[in-house]
């Protein structure tokens, strides 16, 4: 990962939305197609990072910690540990969801699967 500190620090959320991931060799994995706030605290959750499918028919949905991703400022691009192989067996979450998703349902499942990535639950 690259040490430069963005000229900006905080983004709004509408310009996270549609920000590639990619892995750590550079393979474009996807890109944020929402984030997740949990309400009480204000912090972010999840990325809702889209993945697959064709000009948008299709994509899967993932819910990701949102402390697994780093920025890249050279790759103008968020980074996670993970290569799409990994990717495509993490949960997934309905399109339809992505406006008013409760998580308490499948929220030990994510983080079952990304607890080996070093990623504590957002609400612990």
């Amino acid at each position: 990962m690259t040490a430069h500190k963005p000229a900006h620090p905080l983004i709004s959320a509408d310009r996270v939305n549609g920000t590639d991931v990619v892995s750590k060799s550079g393979e474009k994995l996807g890109k944020i197609e929402d984030v997740a706030i949990e309400k009480v605290s204000g912090d972010v959750a999840y990325a809702i990072l889209s993945f697959g499918g064709v000009l948008g028919i299709g994509a899967r949905f993932h819910p990701v910690p949102w402390k697994l991703l780093t920025y890249d400022t050279d790759k103008r691009a968020y980074v996670i540990p993970m290569s799409k192989g990994d990717l495509e067996q993490a949960p997934m979450i309905d399109e339809k969801e992505l406006s008013g998703w409760s998580d308490e349902l499948s929220r030990d499942s994510i983080h079952s699967f990304y607890s080996p990535y070093g990623i504590g639950p957002y609400w612990g």
